[in-house]
């Protein structure tokens, strides 16, 4: 099979629908560099086996790459994966097993690509680390935990010419592409306000850190879980499995585990760029450790071109937007939909009911009641033509064939990097009371200190990358 670069890709638009870079533009990314010849397996080394890990790297190993290493701090994973990889035909004894991805990583020099699949605080270590030594990356969303992470990220990234996906799944579903597209295409007209809510957390939040230890697990590599983190004793059923998410040190809470799901077709849509001010106009359950119970944040993304600023509201732990903002939502579904987005325009407005932005309802300012976009007269391929290239395989297998030269992915550093530095500084803004303004030109808050001592992580000796 031809192998394709971004130039190649998009010159050859008639014949792959389509231009896929994200917001429609072409990426200003250098080439990447492909090392396998066509009809050859990846070389696939996985960082977090269990939990997601497991949904990220075994649509890959069923695609016929090859898994050649498994890392995870838990050693329960690792002997479900070998078990597993097992009973597929292939022999577990030629994986090598790891508990510390910098060992993975200093031993196993014939790695095509690595998956990422732990807790936040570990993606940017783990990838970065990976792309230094040539590595593709697919990074569970979101992408790292912190802003100077993200821009480190896209940086290593560049350098190195390397394939990246963040893992927000739904960009692949071609409901979402299709929507973004129709949305691109101005059908909403002058867009200046946004509304994202989710039901999550759906873990421990709005908590303080739990006194005392532990015995640690035998099977627990507790330092390693650890990483770049400061040190914490081990607390049973408080950190591992899972419940991590809603921690400062570890996690991003709600709004960076959802908001890259469910701002996706927002972000997309409106090519949102720059955030310039993020604000927490109400919160319960804050605490000194943990991201609040639920929480509204208030942002201003700026004017593009012609395009107005785009007043954007998140909201999370269940809390919604007034059903008096939208009567036609509500006359047409019956309520506020528990989770999903509504985008306000001066033509009329869309609401998705989901977290992934492939169900859209319309409501031009002459229509009583909402109508599926995929259904809606006016939104036809006939009236507005298809855009982006439309996915046939899922975002997985639109990684593994991108690392060998043969796709594109829809959420590599282009995409993922701006959207999650307004969602970070939405973070930073449940942390932070106070209106706080933020240069992504110089990546600082330029009115409050206490916000920029968050803007890097804390690196554990022995941990730097």
């Amino acid at each position: 099979m031809m192998q394709l670069n971004r130039r190649d890709f998009v010159k050859g638009g008639a014949s792959v629908a389509g231009i896929l870079a994200a917001g429609g533009c072409v990426s200003s990314r250098p080439a990447r560099v492909f090392t396998k010849k066509p009809g050859e397996k990846l070389n696939i080394g996985v960082i977090g086996v269990g939990g997601k890990g497991w949904s990220d790297w075994m649509p890959m190993f069923e695609h016929g790459e090859n898994i050649v290493a498994l890392c995870d701090v838990d050693r329960g994973p690792i002997d479900r994966a070998l078990a597993e990889i097992e009973k597929k035909g292939k022999n577990p004894s030629q994986v090598k097993c790891y508990s510390d991805f910098r060992k993975m990583l200093d031993e196993c020099k014939n790695l095509d690509a690595v998956t990422v699949s732990t807790p936040d605080h570990m993606h940017a270590p783990a990838a970065v680390r990976a792309m230094k030594q040539g590595c593709h990356v697919y990074v569970q969303k979101p992408l790292v935990r912190t802003i100077w992470e993200a821009r480190y990220f896209e940086k290593v990234a560049n350098e190195n010419r390397v394939v990246t996906q963040m893992g927000n799944q739904g960009s692949a579903n071609n409901g979402l592409r299709r929507n973004a597209e129709l949305l691109q295409n101005g059908i909403l007209g002058d867009v200046t306000e946004v509304h994202v809510w989710t039901n999550r957390p759906i873990w421990p939040q709005g908590l303080n850190r739990p006194e005392g230890s532990d015995p640690v697990p035998a099977t627990l590599d507790w330092e390693s879980w650890l990483g770049t983190a400061p040190f914490r004793p081990y607390k049973k059923d408080t950190y591992h499995t899972f419940k991590w998410r809603g921690f400062f040190d570890f996690g991003t809470g709600a709004f960076g585990d959802m908001a890259c799901h469910t701002m996706n077709l927002p972000f997309r849509g409106l090519n949102l760029g720059k955030v310039l001010s993020a604000e927490c106009i109400q919160i319960e359950g804050k605490a000194n450790d943990t991201y609040p119970s639920k929480s509204i944040v208030k942002m201003i993304y700026a004017a593009r071109g012609s395009k107005p600023a785009v007043t954007l509201y998140w909201y999370d732990g269940n809390l919604k937007p007034s059903a008096e903002i939208m009567p036609k939502v509500v006359t047409t579904l019956g309520q506020v939909p528990n989770t999903g987005c509504l985008i306000m325009g001066s033509k009329g407005m869309v609401c998705s009911t989901n977290d992934y932005g492939a169900d859209g309802y319309i409501a031009f300012n002459d229509e009583e009641k909402m109508k599926s976009m995929s259904k809606h007269e006016a939104l036809t391929e006939e009236a507005i033509p298809a855009k982006f290239r439309r996915n046939t395989n899922g975002q997985y297998i639109e990684f593994v064939e991108a690392c060998k030269g043969n796709d594109i992915c829809f959420s590599d550093v282009d995409h993922s990097v701006p959207m999650l530095e307004g969602m970070l500084v939405g973070c930073i803004a449940q942390q932070v009371p106070g209106k706080l303004e933020w240069s992504s030109r110089k990546q600082q808050f330029t009115n409050n200190q206490a916000a920029n001592a968050l803007v890097k992580p804390y690196i554990r000796p022995g941990w730097e990358f």
